[in-house]
């Protein structure tokens, strides 16, 4: 018999979805970030708050990296509402909405990493570094 594995997933309510490519566009062309607080579901997540970041990498154009006293100040305010971190959001505002060598190399947390294709208006999620896909439930 084979073995059945379930796919990952991060339920993304609607509102949180609008907040996450408005975000994106008023960032381009920088590439934005923010993160997702929520809490975890079995084999996924369900994210329940956003938290828009800033961009301090050296070209925000091509990479993204938060802010580190912006992230650790959303990271206290998950905590203090009962939150977790569930999932890291970025954009990509000319495509493609895969990841980049770069977001596989400084992926940190084992949380789904999402990508805004600004130019596709697509959003994609991955568990980086492995790249494994996981799915989207709105």
């Amino acid at each position: 018999m084979a073995e059945v594995t379930s796919v990952p997933w991060l339920a993304l309510p609607d509102a949180l979805e609008v907040r996450l490519w408005q975000h994106a566009r008023r960032s381009a062309p920088q590439e934005c970030v923010g993160v997702l607080g929520g809490w975890s579901v079995g084999a996924g997540w369900h994210a329940q708050a956003l938290y828009p970041l800033t961009n301090v990498a050296a070209v925000p154009e091509r990479e993204y990296l938060a802010d580190p006293l912006e992230l650790l100040r959303a990271l206290k305010v998950m905590r203090a509402e009962s939150l977790e971190l569930v999932a890291i959001y970025h954009s990509h505002p000319s495509g493609p909405a895969q990841f980049s060598r770069t977001d596989r190399a400084r992926a940190a947390y084992d949380v789904p990493y999402l990508i805004a294709d600004l130019s596709g208006s697509v959003l994609s999620a991955y568990l980086l570094p492995e790249g494994r896909i996981c799915g989207l439930r709105r």
